[in-house]
C-alpha cells in the first residue's frame, strides 16, 4: 500500500498554540572532561554525582515594591557520550533541536555528529529512545556518528521489513528489522541504529522518516539499489552513571515528565499512563500502514483524538491539522480511533496489548 494513498485531501494549515511553556531556567552546558574554573557546574570524571541538588533550588527575588517571588526550580539533565565519556550538565532547551545543540557544546562536538539519544542506558536500545519527552530523573546518553558503510540490496520482495524513525533534527535511522525479511538476511551487515544517510545517489539528510519509507517502498521489486549507512560509534569507554536520587517538592516517584510541544516549546506534566499506552499503540499502527515509528506524530494524533466523540470529527481534527497532509486513508482514521476508543474505556488490559503487539 502506498504510503500516501490518495483518499482524502488535507485542508488549510492551522494555528494552534499549545498552552504551557517550560520553567525559565539558566542554561547550563559542562564539558567535564577537563577542569574549567568558569563553569557553572562540574561532576568528577570517575565518579558521576547524582541527580544536581540545583535542580530543586529555588530562588527568591525582590521586586520594585519589596514583594519577593520564588522562581520556578532549574531543570538539570545529567548527559554523557554513549561510546563512554565523563558526565556533563544539560539544561535549556525546549526542543530536540535545542537538546543536541546543548549536547554538542558541553562536550566540544559539532552538532551534526549526534544520530540520537537514548534514556537511561548507553546501549542501542530503541525501546529507551529519547521521543516528545524526557522524564525529570532521567540520565541521558548521545548517540555518535561511527563508521560508514555502503551496500548493495537487491529488493527481492515489495517490503524490506524495515521500521524508519527519525531524530527529530535531520536524521532518518533503523528502529527495527523485522524477522526473516530481505534486510534480515543483511544483519551482519545492516543493523539497528544504523543512520540510512544515502539510497544510491540522494542524499537523505535533512529527510523525514516518512520520506525515507516512501522512497524505498517505490523501488521496484526485483531492483538493486545502494544504500549509505553510518552506524552509531560503538568504541571507546564507558562510565556507568550513578542512580540519580529524586526531587522532593514537584517531583515525586518519578511522576513528571518534561515534554516536548509540535509548537517548539515544552512544559513540565504529570505521566500520564492512558497517553503513554495509546501512543504506544498509534506507533504500532503507524509501523503496520506506512512503516514508521514516531512517538511525536502518536501523539499529536491522541491530542487530536480528546474531547472527540466519533470517528467523524476525530477525521476532520486530523484533515483540518498539519498532519492532514498524510492523507490518511480512511480505513486507518478508523483504525486509529479504535485503538484509541479501547484504551480510553480501558478494554484493552496490559498483557492483552502486548500479546497482540507480539
Amino acid at each position: 500500500m502506498p504510503i500516501f494513498p490518495p483518499k482524502r485531501k488535507s485542508q488549510a494549515k492551522k494555528d494552534d498554540p499549545t498552552n504551557g511553556v517550560i520553567p525559565s531556567i539558566s542554561d547550563i552546558t559542562t564539558n567535564t572532561s577537563a577542569p574549567n574554573t568558569n563553569s557553572s557546574a562540574v561532576t568528577n570524571s570517575s565518579r558521576p554525582s547524582s541527580f544536581s541538588s540545583s535542580s530543586s533550588r529555588r530562588s527568591t527575588a525582590s521586586s520594585s515594591n519589596g514583594d519577593s517571588r520564588v522562581d520556578p526550580p532549574k531543570l538539570i539533565f545529567h548527559c554523557q557520550l554513549a561510546h563512554g565519556s565523563p558526565t556533563g550538565l544539560i539544561a535549556g532547551f525546549s526542543n530536540v533541536r535545542e537538546l543536541y545543540q546543548k549536547i554538542a557544546d558541553c562536550f566540544e562536538i559539532p552538532v551534526p555528529t549526534i544520530l540520537f539519544c537514548t534514556l537511561n542506558t548507553h546501549k542501542i536500545d530503541m525501546s529507551q529512545l529519547l521521543g516528545g519527552q524526557i522524564g525529570l530523573t532521567d540520565f541521558i546518553f548521545a548517540h555518535v556518528k561511527g563508521q560508514a558503510k555502503e551496500i548493495d540490496i537487491v529488493k527481492s520482495e515489495a517490503a524490506l521489513g524495515l521500521t524508519i524513525t527519525d531524530n527529530g533534527a535531520g536524521y532518518a535511522f533503523i528502529k527495527r528489522i523485522k524477522e526473516g525479511s530481505v534486510i534480515d538476511r543483511l544483519k551482519t551487515l545492516v543493523k539497528v541504529g544504523d543512520h540510512i544517510e544515502k539510497i544510491n545517489d540522494k542524499s537523505l539528510v535533512g529527510s523525514r522518516h516518512f520520506e525515507v519509507a516512501k522512497m524505498l517502498k517505490e523501488l521496484p521489486v526485483g531492483s538493486t539499489f545502494t544504500m549509505r549507512l553510518v552506524e552509531p560509534n560503538a568504541f571507546g569507554f564507558h562510565i556507568e552513571p550513578a542512580k540519580r536520587g529524586r526531587k522532593t517538592g514537584d517531583v515525586k516517584n518519578g511522576t513528571k515528565t518534561l515534554r516536548f510541544k509540535a509548537d517548539g516549546r515544552a512544559s513540565v506534566e504529570d505521566i500520564d499512563d492512558t497517553m503513554v499506552k495509546a501512543i504506544d499503540r498509534i506507533n504500532g499502527l503507524l509501523e503496520t500502514f506506512m512503516g514508521i515509528n514516531d512517538s511525536d506524530l502518536a501523539q499529536q494524533i491522541w491530542d487530536f483524538a480528546q474531547n472527540k466523540t466519533n470517528p467523524s470529527d476525530f477525521a476532520m481534527a486530523i484533515d483540518e491539522s498539519e498532519i492532514g497532509a498524510f492523507n490518511f486513508t480512511d480505513e486507518f482514521i478508523f483504525d486509529l480511533w479504535a485503538a484509541i476508543d479501547d484504551i480510553k474505556a480501558g478494554r484493552i488490559k496490559d498483557r492483552d496489548y502486548e500479546d497482540e503487539r507480539l
